[in-house]
Formats: structure tokens, C-alpha cells, sequence
């Protein structure tokens, strides 16, 4: 897949993302867009659950194309995130080519054997730049990492090369759509952002969400739906540890269908606010705020 036939302008864009049930708005579709036309990555950052991740997800599966995923976290380096050898395999090979006596190559003849393809364990990164089919690598919360592992991406996503001292420079034949997701948990580097296209996602109006909901759960009432957006907004405008997100809201309207809910009243409410809120605070806040006791 060359860069101009990731997706073929932002309209046919939207158009892709929405048959596999990514509703994009405008602006999303033209980054999308962009970032396969001009083989940049994608910077995505935003509150958890907006569609950062499922946008990577939806990218991948609008154009056939196969799924990498890096999940950050703290500790994450560079043996987790690119590549480490098989040590285990190397002992074994070194063990078995010595024999039993001791008496075989010693380790200048062995070096060169272990140091192949065989024991090599490709990571995300490492994986998704050798391949030669459309693959799109999600790198996903990249703010949870440190800024070694920062300072890695900003090497592999300049020039899309790796060197392995013992086997030489691997370079992307085919260029990956790179996604970089973050929940702005700490300031991303300058010189990161700069090889980066920058979207910014936040929680959809009250009219996208109901579209997004009543699109993955069509069977719920249109009422239902109404009330359940309604709701959704203001348990955000709450001093919440965590505000519910679009996966919830649409978990939400599952349930209610799952529970052949006609109308969400309070005691619908007050029974099923588990689903889309998930701390004890959270929901005693809520039901106090909302005077749902």
C-alpha cells in the first residue's frame, strides 16, 4: 500500500471509518487522512475513552491492513519495545556445539551462529517496520513511558530504520501508519511532537454521542438513548475520579437493552450506574449530585 492509497481524501476517509463504525468528524478524517497521504505519524492525545486507541483499531480495519500494538507503561525499554535475543537458545546452541567434551568451537567460531535470525525476538516496533504488507502500528499511551523510550521513538520514527549491531540496518520497505496515543499524563518532548501530525480528541457533543451509541447498540430506544447521553454529560460535569467514557456509554446502553429498560428512571439509573461508573466514590457522588437516593 503506497502513501497515497491509505485512504484517497478525508470524505472517503470518513466514509471508511464509518463501514467499519468509526464515526469521524471532520477533522479526524482529514488527519487520518494526512497522516497515510504524507507518511507522518499521528499524535492523538486526549481524556481516556474518546477513540484514540479504537481510531488506530478502525484504521487497520477500514484498509485490511494488520495491527501492531506497543502498550506503553512505566519500565517499558527498549528489549520489550523493539527487539531482544533468545538467550536461552544461544546457551543451548553454544552448549551443543562444544559438546559433551568441551572440545568444539570456542566462542570466536560461535558468535557469528548465535547472532542470527533464528534467536532474534522481534518486539512491536521492530516487527511492524519489517513488514512488508500494510500494517498499522499502534503506539499506544505513549505518556506512561520514560523519556528513554521517547528519545527510541524519536529515532525509529525519524528515518523508520532500526540498527542491530549484529545483523546491520533493517529499513522499512513499506512504511507503517504510526498512531501515538497519549492521555497527557505528563508533557510529550517538542522534538517528538514535530515528527508528528497532532489531533486533539475530546467527548463528543451530546448529538455525536447518541449517534455513536445508538450506532453500536441499535436496538435501544431512541428515548432511552436521549436520556442516557443526557446523563452521561452531566456525570462529566462531576468532580469524578474517572468521567465515564464513550465505551462506557455505549456498555450502558447495552445494559439497559440487556434489562429491556423503556425508560431511565431513577430507579433504572440507581441500578445500573455500575456500568458506567466504576468507583465506589464515583457513584455516591453521583447519587448524591444527581439526588437519585
Amino acid at each position: 500500500m503506497d502513501a497515497m492509497t491509505w485512504f484517497s481524501s478525508p470524505t472517503a476517509t470518513t466514509a471508511a471509518l464509518g463501514e467499519v463504525g468509526y464515526l469521524a468528524d471532520a477533522a479526524t478524517a482529514t488527519t487520518a487522512y494526512l497522516a497515510g497521504a504524507l507518511e507522518k505519524p499521528l499524535l492523538i492525545e486526549g481524556p481516556a475513552g474518546v477513540g484514540k486507541t479504537e481510531l488506530a483499531k478502525s484504521v487497520a480495519a477500514a484498509t485490511g491492513s494488520s495491527l501492531v500494538r506497543l502498550q506503553c507503561y512505566e519500565g517499558l525499554d527498549e528489549a520489550r519495545a523493539l527487539y531482544e535475543w533468545n538467550y536461552s537458545k544461544q546457551l543451548l546452541r553454544i552448549q551443543a556445539a562444544r559438546g559433551d567434551d568441551g572440545s568444539g568451537p570456542g566462542w570466536d567460531e560461535t558468535h557469528d551462529d548465535i547472532f542470527g535470525e533464528e534467536f532474534l525476538l522481534t518486539r512491536p516496533l521492530l516487527t511492524a517496520i519489517r513488514r512488508d504488507e500494510p500494517t498499522v502500528l499502534l503506539i499506544d499511551e505513549v505518556d506512561k513511558t520514560d523519556v528513554e523510550v521517547e528519545a527510541l521513538l524519536l529515532e525509529v520514527l525519524s528515518d523508520f530504520q532500526v540498527t542491530i549491531p549484529e545483523l546491520g540496518t533493517v529499513t522499512a520497505t513499506r512504511r507503517p501508519f504510526v498512531v501515538l496515543t497519549s492521555n497527557a499524563a505528563r508533557e510529550l518532548s517538542e522534538a517528538l511532537k514535530r515528527r508528528c501530525l497532532y489531533l486533539h480528541l475530546d467527548y463528543p457533543d451530546a448529538d455525536r454521542e447518541r449517534e455513536i451509541v445508538t450506532s453500536r447498540v441499535p436496538e435501544l430506544d431512541d428515548r432511552v438513548a436521549r436520556q442516557l447521553v443526557d446523563l452521561v454529560v452531566r456525570l462529566r460535569e462531576l468532580e469524578l475520579k474517572k468521567a465515564p467514557s464513550i465505551a462506557e456509554s455505549i456498555d450502558w446502553a447495552r445494559t439497559l437493552v440487556a434489562l429491556e429498560v423503556g425508560t431511565l428512571d431513577q430507579a433504572a439509573v440507581t441500578a445500573t450506574l455500575g456500568a458506567v461508573l466504576k468507583h465506589a466514590t464515583d457513584i455516591e457522588r453521583a447519587t448524591r449530585e444527581l439526588k437519585l437516593a
